[in-house]
């Protein structure tokens, strides 16, 4: 079973977070929920405790799943994914669905194809040089540039293994995702897809999803913020969720 941490009361929130991080990414949004909610924090397979848990994204989801059960599911990037396909699979489970900084996958065959390569490329480069000196070039990514050295949770990912990070490329990285935009329209629980304002990519994709969902969607880009927005505005990602909730409820 996935490691997860739990804290607060109320209705349940499960936070799924993105390749590279853990459960602790999400620290900060706990503490400011835990006096409405229950947060419960996911290790994703291949990840901090959950490093040995070896699955892909369906399996993955299933799994999120079985430790997150009926709640609100939060996943940023590749917890997106997650989140996304645990939604189509236990839709009944998935009471709303919070998409940070993701996609509904890559549609043209040779792009798809190309970044199993790319990440092929980057699981063996991550075997070769170790977990260190991955995670330093990895926030070199101008997808990173709004992180500083201040809050880019070096040490949190430093927690993770050569073995789990190179399996999560190629087991659940963004060429295995199956696109799903042609099935967006089936979700009918309240979906908030979130985007920074700098990540322009992910806010193109945040807009194209809200619109393929339909009305059960809303759209939050969030302003003076890249791909992290959870940790680049961390009071207004947590106030974002909190109004969420209750609007939704």
């Amino acid at each position: 079973m996935l490691s997860s941490k739990r804290v607060g009361l109320g209705e349940r929130i499960v936070l799924v977070h993105g390749f590279t991080q853990t459960c602790e990414t999400w620290d900060g949004i706990a503490q400011q929920l835990k006096s409405e909610f229950e947060l419960l924090a996911i290790d994703a397979p291949n990840h901090g405790d959950s490093s040995d848990v070896s699955l892909n994204l369906e399996s993955g989801a299933r799994s999120i799943i079985e430790v997150g059960d009926e709640a609100t599911y939060v996943g940023y990037s590749m917890g997106g994914r997650f989140c996304l396909t645990a939604a189509f699979a236990e839709p009944k489970t998935v009471k709303r669905l919070v998409l940070v900084s993701t996609s509904a996958g890559i549609e043209e065959r040779d792009l798809r194809n190309k970044r199993l390569t790319s990440d092929e490329e980057l699981a063996k480069r991550v075997e070769q040089i170790g977990v260190a000196q991955f995670i330093d070039e990895w926030l070199t990514n101008p997808l990173f540039s709004g992180l500083t050295k201040k809050n880019n949770q070096r040490a949190i990912r430093l927690k993770n293994t050569a073995i789990g990070l190179s399996s999560s490329l190629r087991l659940c990285g963004a060429g295995r995702q199956q696109p799903t935009w042609t099935k967006l329209n089936e979700l009918d629980m309240p979906v908030l897809v979130m985007a920074g304002e700098n990540d322009s990519k992910y806010v193109e994709l945040a807009e194209r999803m809200v619109q393929a969902i339909g009305t059960n969607a809303r759209l939050q880009i969030v302003k003076n913020s890249g791909h992290t927005p959870h940790i680049e505005q961390e009071n207004v990602f947590a106030e974002s969720i909190r109004s969420f909730v209750k609007q939704t409820s």
